[in-house]
């Protein structure tokens, strides 16, 4: 196993949610997934990608929408690339691969979403040295199904480099428990980065992190993950143990980078507890204060600006 975190400065994030549906059941939880989510990559004591390196994409209607961030984040990385979406998995009534849902997708009909061969085929082409898929969605386990086994399918579909981690196997729907601000499986990854591993390594890698989360989600009766894996990169490690941080030592080195991106993920969070008491006159200012460095250099997340602004216009579930 590397004894060091993937560079920051030569790595990607696409997080990608989809809450809302026209003939689907919503999803509210998938907006505190994918915007808490990115809060905590960009944490300088969680792993300190700079937040301009980690794009939030939220209800995407078309597959360019969901899928051109993918490529471009692909093109740019060549240390680490992860991508991860939340939302409705679905199957088509003809064929048994996944496809993930857009706001009109409908059952049963993988023509209105996103098949997901051409979420991998995006990740192929990356220039990244490894690619970490997470899905959060129903059948997700249909994903990682591609990447192992013998037949052709399989050798077709793997992706150099990559790990698949997914919320539930093949023939399995995912959780989202009724009053939860997660899904049953983000909340768990959700955790695992903000408090740590007892007992578990300094930093925390792909393998540690599934086999963690399976034992969670086992002992709350919940589905379980599945993952599959090219070139042992399992061995990745993703975070800082914050179980292993002393109470008066930094987690890891912490630049000037890494300040800014830690101030920019106490802006989301202060702007994300205004925004759900209810608060959205406030919540949009401080966001603004947080980005305003980067949005002065052209080279802010103006997008999670804009889902910021949409989030505020929304009315509370």
């Amino acid at each position: 196993m590397t004894s060091t975190l993937p560079d920051p400065t030569r790595s990607r994030a696409v997080l990608i949610g989809t809450a809302s549906y026209r003939h689907l059941p919503q999803l509210p939880a998938v907006e505190a997934n994918v915007v808490d989510l990115a809060a905590e990559l960009c944490d300088a004591t969680v792993w300190g990608l700079p937040v301009q390196h980690c794009t939030v994409v939220t209800d995407p209607q078309s597959p360019p929408a969901m899928l051109d961030p993918v490529h471009q984040a692909g093109e740019e990385a060549t240390d680490t690339l992860i991508v991860y979406y939340a939302g409705h998995g679905m199957r088509d009534s003809e064929s048994a691969d996944l496809y993930l849902a857009l706001g009109d997708s409908r059952d049963h009909m993988g023509y209105t979403a996103v098949a997901y061969q051409h979420l991998r085929s995006a990740l192929r082409a990356s220039r990244a040295r490894r690619k970490v898929v997470v899905l959060d969605c129903c059948f997700s386990g249909r994903a990682a199904r591609t990447l192992v086994g013998g037949d052709v399918l399989a050798a077709q579909a793997a992706v150099d480099g990559a790990f698949v981690l997914t919320a539930s196997p093949r023939d399995r729907v995912a959780l989202a428990p009724d009053g939860e601000r997660y899904t049953a499986f983000t909340g768990e990854l959700l955790t695992v980065l903000r408090h740590g591993v007892h007992d578990g390594p300094e930093l925390i890698d792909l393998d540690t992190l599934y086999r963690v989360l399976e034992e969670r989600l086992r002992a709350k009766n919940r589905p379980l993950p599945q993952r599959s894996q090219e070139n042992a990169v399992g061995r990745l490690p993703l975070a800082r143990n914050k179980a292993r941080a002393g109470r008066h030592a930094p987690a890891g080195p912490v630049l000037a980078a890494d300040v800014r991106a830690a101030m920019v993920a106490t802006g989301l969070n202060v702007a994300r507890a205004l925004r759900a008491a209810g608060n959205t006159r406030d919540a949009l200012p401080v966001l603004r204060l947080a980005l305003q460095e980067q949005i002065g250099d052209g080279q802010g997340d103006l997008l999670a600006l804009d889902i910021a602004e949409q989030g505020g216009r929304r009315t509370p579930s």
